[in-house]
Formats: C-alpha cells, sequence, structure tokens
C-alpha cells in the first residue's frame, strides 16, 4: 500500500500540474524547447515533414555560410548505382515521413535541436536522374561547398556509392577515419564500365586519399559476395562479420571500434542492409542473418565522445516494406548519429 505522507507529497506537486510541467533541471530544459505555453506540443502528425522534423532550410543552400548551421540534413535521392533492386531515390523522402522520432535519447541524455543549429537543407541538387557519373560531381562539388564552409553533414540516400562523393569533401584536407555498418565491405572494384556503383565506394575513397583505411572498420559484415572484399582486408581494414557479432560482445565491440579510429576525425556509414531483413526489410540488397536494432543502437550510443566529422544512412527502398518499420529504424539510427555528432 502506498505511504500516506508520499502520497499527499505527490497530490501537492503534480495534482494541478500540467503535461509541460517538469521539475527535473534536465528534463525541464528538453522541455523548455518542446512546449508552447503550459502544455501545448507540436502535433507530429500536422505540417510539413522533415528529417527529423528539423526546421526546413532549403534556403540555405543559396547562401555563402549557409546559413551558420553546424550540421545540415540531407538528403541525395539517387539510385544509379545499384546492382540488385533499384528504389533507394525514396529513401529521404521515406525517412521525412517518419513522424515520432526525438527530440531526445534517453541514453545518450542528448536533445541535439536545443545544442546545436541543425536544418534540413533540403535534397542535392543534381543535374541528370540519368547519367550516375554526373551524379557524383554534383554531389562532390555541393558537399565541398558544404563542408568548406564549416558545416557538418548528415546525409540520407540514396544508394551506397554516394559515399565516396562525400567522402572526397569530408576528407580532402585530411583523410578520416570510418566506423561502416553494413552487411558488405562495399570494397569492390568498377564494374561494366561503371566507376560508380554502391559496391565500391570505400575502394574509391581509400585510393582517393580521403579513406584511412587503417582507421576504418567495418561491422555487420555478411553473405555471398565475401570474395569480393579482398581490398578491405590488404588495405587493413578491421571487418567484423555478423556472425561474430555475439561472440564478441557489443561492449567489446565498442572498445575494439573506439581503439580502431582513435581520436581523429571520423566519418560514420550507415547501410540499412545491416539490420536483419525480419526488422528492416526494405533495402535492395538483403542479406539473413544481421544486426537486431537494438544491437545497431547499443552499439552507436557507445561511441559517444568520438570526433564524428559527418555521416550518412543509405540504402532505404520503401516499396519493399509496407510497414515502414525499415524508414523508421533507418530515422532512429539517424537521429542517434546526429545525437552523436552533436555531443554533450
Amino acid at each position: 500500500m502506498i505511504d500516506s505522507r508520499k502520497l499527499q507529497a505527490l497530490r501537492e506537486k503534480y495534482a494541478n500540474a500540467s503535461g509541460g510541467d517538469i521539475f527535473d533541471p534536465h528534463f525541464a530544459s528538453v522541455a523548455r524547447a518542446q512546449f508552447t505555453g503550459s502544455d501545448r506540443r507540436k502535433w507530429p502528425f500536422a505540417g510539413i515533414p522533415t528529417l527529423l522534423d528539423a526546421p526546413y532550410r532549403a534556403d540555405a543552400q543559396d547562401l555563402p555560410d549557409f546559413g551558420g548551421l553546424d550540421v545540415a540534413l540531407v538528403g541525395v535521392p539517387m539510385d544509379l548505382g545499384v546492382t540488385n533492386r533499384n528504389g533507394s531515390r525514396f529513401g529521404p523522402r521515406a525517412v521525412r515521413t517518419i513522424e515520432r522520432v526525438g527530440p531526445y535519447d534517453h541514453v545518450l541524455r542528448c536533445a541535439p535541436f536545443s545544442k546545436a543549429r541543425i536544418a534540413d537543407i533540403g535534397d542535392v541538387p543534381m543535374q541528370s536522374r540519368y547519367d550516375l557519373a554526373l551524379c557524383h560531381a554534383d554531389i562532390e562539388a555541393f558537399y565541398k561547398r558544404l563542408v568548406g564552409a564549416g558545416v557538418r553533414p548528415l546525409s540520407v540516400g540514396g544508394d551506397h556509392s554516394i559515399s565516396s562523393s562525400i567522402l572526397k569533401a569530408v576528407g580532402e584536407r585530411q583523410p578520416v577515419g570510418m566506423i561502416h555498418i553494413d552487411a558488405h565491405c562495399d570494397t569492390a572494384g568498377p564494374y561494366e564500365g561503371a566507376k560508380f556503383q554502391h559496391g565500391g565506394p570505400f575502394r574509391l575513397a581509400v585510393l582517393d586519399g580521403v579513406l584511412d583505411p587503417e582507421r576504418t572498420i567495418q561491422i555487420g559484415i555478411r553473405g555471398g559476395a565475401e570474395y569480393l572484399w579482398e581490398f578491405s582486408y590488404e588495405s587493413g581494414m578491421t571487418v567484423i562479420h555478423a556472425e561474430e557479432v555475439p561472440g564478441i560482445g557489443i561492449g567489446a565491440l565498442i572498445e575494439r571500434a573506439r581503439a580502431v579510429v582513435g581520436d581523429g576525425p571520423t566519418y560514420l556509414s550507415f547501410d540499412i542492409d545491416s539490420v536483419d531483413p525480419g526488422f528492416a526489410p526494405g533495402t535492395g540488397t538483403p542479406e539473413v542473418g544481421g544486426l537486431t536494432p537494438r544491437e545497431v543502437l547499443e552499439l552507436l550510443r557507445g561511441l559517444k565522445g568520438i570526433d564524428f566529422v559527418g555521416g550518412d544512412v543509405v540504402e532505404v527502398a520503401p516499396q519493399y516494406d509496407a510497414t515502414t518499420n525499415t524508414a523508421h529504424v533507418a530515422a532512429q539510427v539517424l537521429f542517434t548519429i546526429l545525437c552523436l555528432m552533436v555531443g554533450d
């Protein structure tokens, strides 16, 4: 039975309080950014959808300093580099429609929009929906402008080939390390006359001198394409297969990832096919036997404090998932990466 004095104290404190009356100082600081008046919050199902419900600043693309943003959320709706099922050009739109992620991460104790200037600045403008090489030239030029203005990019693809051209901007001054969570190493060579394809962005990035392979760890690797990934091993990347994860344990895996990338600038690339298709079927190259969403979030949250200079979430192809679960997982991962980029 509840103690009568405790019940009386609770009644005195909460009986006439509204939903927006938060007394814990930390929680109250989060609530102040969410409530208008005493108990009114923005409806999650109303208004124009944006990435993570961030302010929409498409005009920032036309400003030399991109509006003074700290982090820009960017869509890259291009999937001309797929080897199997297409459709990830709709990934940014699908992630934008997820209506309830954030504004607070209870593990990282982070409300990123209260700590940094963040906006959805729309999609990378590309000149052709047909020309893969021209799309990559446009991506590279856009991100060089963005990074040159001192803005850190967090992107939603699109197929994984986009990462090589983003890295040419992020790693232009100094090669970056990378934490790469994926079913595939994506270090294959050109195929059928195409330099750019989603199975080879990280070989290109190493050869371009913008990605340090010895500061790169690839986690969740599995499936029948292992014979294509010799470049990962020869270049010095650390490869962790999905079936190794339970034996290693998430805690030890976090420590290994932190040791590999060290204190230097680091990029985080997340392919939704790292997650088992039982949880996230909406992707172009599904591989059975993947990570669970809870494992992914535990792993990511353990990376707090790393110097993340950019990141991406790629390969969401929503038409293969009527439940929207795939896009929801992607949005939650995007939010967690944002928290890591913003920090304390």
